[in-house]
């Protein structure tokens, strides 16, 4: 099992914690994870990092695909490649209906086409087999709508670059299986090693579709706990809950949240509609303190450093391979580096 590191995305202000970044560069972390929602963004972060770290990859987990077209992507990802010695993993997702529509301002479409589309774009350019022509229900290239101008010409890229990792995150199981079977990675969300074979039956599914005997041998799910060290269990969980609140709760409408359809397929129906209920009647504390203490602990690793080394023998026998860790302190980057390197 590999070990990652995950800076997410801003809040207010902007700011990277580079002493810690570099000492999971200086301890053999696999990489670091830039994040993007509707504030920063994730690549220009990955850059500074790159600058100042000299072995570990740099991710983005993930990068908007309504936000950038699939050749803006590509010609992204290559030049931070190559400007970093060949360090770039790229991570997309398609996000959500109100990020898309009421942030960048385009239709939220049908996402496993664009998935699809859009990764078949990023390795023909990639590729540079040919001039690049596409002819999709969400992207034509050369343009050929209602407004063309007539001169668009297929281009050839450029850069020359490599066929750089892709990984897709995904939540519910059609997209998972899409993950499966065209990218070299998955991002789950929420990911709990306890009940992996919530997501069996999807990934052998994409496998299938995939041929070639792809499996999980090829393919590398990185999963993102939390990691928090101390003594009292029920505090660590304490920061733990709120993240889980908001997307539980929060991060959709009713009957249009992944988050909380994914809690109710790991068994916990009753406290996923009570959190969203709460969440969305604006009494977040209340959605917080209803967030089950199980479902909380599945998810993440806390408490004493003891703990969370017992704990990792879960997720070292599940199917993921990579533990993009989200953490801020100096003791858990230590504690996994003990335990897990």
């Amino acid at each position: 099992m590999r070990f990652g590191l995950n800076v997410g995305y801003s809040g207010a202000r902007m700011a990277l914690n580079m002493e810690l970044i570099q000492e999971a560069d200086r301890l053999g972390f696999h990489s670091v994870w830039a994040a993007e929602a509707y504030g920063s963004d994730a690549i220009t972060p990955l850059a500074w990092i790159a600058a100042q770290t000299t072995r570990i990859k740099v991710g983005s987990g993930i990068m908007q695909m309504a936000a950038r077209t699939p050749a803006m992507t590509a010609m992204t990802a290559t030049t931070l490649d190559q400007l970093s010695g060949g360090r770039m993993l790229v991570g997309l997702g398609v996000s959500g209906p109100q990020v898309v529509e009421g942030w960048h301002g385009v239709p939220y479409g049908k996402p496993l086409q664009r998935t699809r589309e859009y990764v078949q774009i990023l390795r023909a350019i990639w590729a540079r087999e040919r001039p690049l022509e596409h002819a999709g229900a969400h992207y034509q290239i050369p343009y050929r709508g209602a407004e063309t101008t007539g001169l668009g010409k297929p281009l050839r890229s450029i850069l020359h670059g490599r066929q750089i990792p892709i990984y897709i995150a995904a939540v519910g199981p059609k997209s998972v299986e899409q993950a499966a079977e065209i990218a070299d990675g998955w991002l789950p969300m929420f990911y709990s090693p306890y009940r992996a074979r919530v997501y069996g039956d999807a990934l052998e599914r994409g496998f299938r579709k995939a041929g070639g005997g792809k499996g999980l041998k090829d393919f590398d799910v990185a999963a993102g706990p939390m990691v928090i060290v101390g003594d009292d269990v029920q505090a660590c969980l304490g920061f733990v809950k709120p993240m889980l609140a908001l997307y539980v709760g929060g991060m959709g409408a009713r009957g249009k949240n992944f988050y909380n359809d994914l809690a109710c397929r790991y068994g916990f129906e009753a406290e996923a509609k009570k959190i969203q209920d709460l969440y969305l009647d604006g009494k977040k504390d209340e959605a917080t303190a209803a967030v089950p203490d199980q479902l909380a602990d599945e998810v993440s690793l806390v408490g004493p450093k003891e703990r969370i080394r017992d704990r990792l023998a879960a997720w070292r026998e599940s199917p993921a391979t990579t533990l993009i860790c989200g953490l801020m302190q100096s003791e858990a980057l230590r504690a996994i580096a003990e335990a897990g390197l």
